[in-house]
């Protein structure tokens, strides 16, 4: 995390935190009863693990994270005791839930008025370029409204998609295969080949209905849902009964390269 406070880190001194972490546990106290007295809205700062997940970079990604429920003094305890911590995904959600992705979408640069807002292309015999608004207003008002389709940035926008439906936890050591109850494959949830642009799944990880904007390894905000599930799907048990391992790079059919081997037999002389 110390490596988010610098801008270039082999450079620096690394003395970020070093006057906090040589103070006594009688000032760390003295703080927390005074965010207890003082303080009506109580936050944590929070950050990933970013090595467990080998994607190349070593800066952690920090965000500010409100805690709610209870007094002032039980947000303080709770927070207190999750100092220096690392909190599982399975100790947020839980199977079945719905929650909400925030992410940033895949970023496609600057673009013009066609791919950007669909508008129509203009007859072949157009002067001066046909993938373009002809006529962007009228005389008065004397400017040009915000509704008007315009050339420009598309893509890598701050979205959040919301009620997605968790349909299985996966465990490091625990539940972090792929089989399920009617599949007689034992096997890992991680596809032959690796997945597409990111490898191989080594750490807990998360099944969700439907996709997740952005391209892969970019950061993902999970949070609960915000609204009330009120719809029979959000409530509906879902009892998993096959996860396809194949590959996901051309034709494949196979779940395992044991399967392949034992259907294809040897390949090469």
């Amino acid at each position: 995390m110390k490596r988010k406070f610098y801008r270039n880190w082999y450079r620096s001194k690394k003395k970020a935190f070093s006057k906090h972490a040589n103070k006594d546990d009688k000032d760390i106290a003295a703080q927390l009863a005074h965010l207890k007295k003082y303080c009506s809205v109580i936050r944590v700062i929070a950050h990933t693990q970013i090595r467990k997940v080998n994607i190349g970079s070593k800066k952690a990604n920090m965000m500010e994270i409100q805690v709610n429920g209870g007094s002032v003094a039980d947000k303080v305890d709770f927070a207190s005791g999750l100092f220096e911590k690392s909190v599982p995904v399975d100790a947020v959600f839980q199977t079945n839930e719905m929650l909400d992705t925030i992410a940033i979408t895949r970023g496609h640069g600057y673009e013009g008025v066609v791919t950007r807002w669909g508008v129509s292309r203009l007859p072949r015999k157009t002067h001066r370029g046909l993938r373009k608004v002809a006529c962007i207003g009228s005389w008065h008002p004397a400017r040009v409204s915000f509704t008007v389709a315009r050339a420009g940035q598309n893509g890598f926008h701050h979205r959040t998609e919301m009620n997605k439906k968790i349909y299985k936890i996966g465990k490091v050591g625990v539940n972090h295969g792929a089989n399920t109850e009617h599949d007689m494959t034992e096997k890992d949830i991680t596809p032959m080949g690796g997945f597409p642009h990111y490898g191989i799944v080594k750490e807990d990880y998360l099944i969700l209905k439907g996709c997740i904007s952005g391209p892969k390894k970019r950061c993902i905000t999970l949070r609960r849902s915000v609204f009330p599930q009120t719809s029979t799907a959000s409530r509906e048990e879902i009892s998993l009964k096959f996860v396809d391992t194949s590959s996901k790079f051309g034709h494949g059919r196979f779940q395992t390269s044991d399967e392949k081997a034992k259907t294809m037999g040897r390949t090469k002389a």
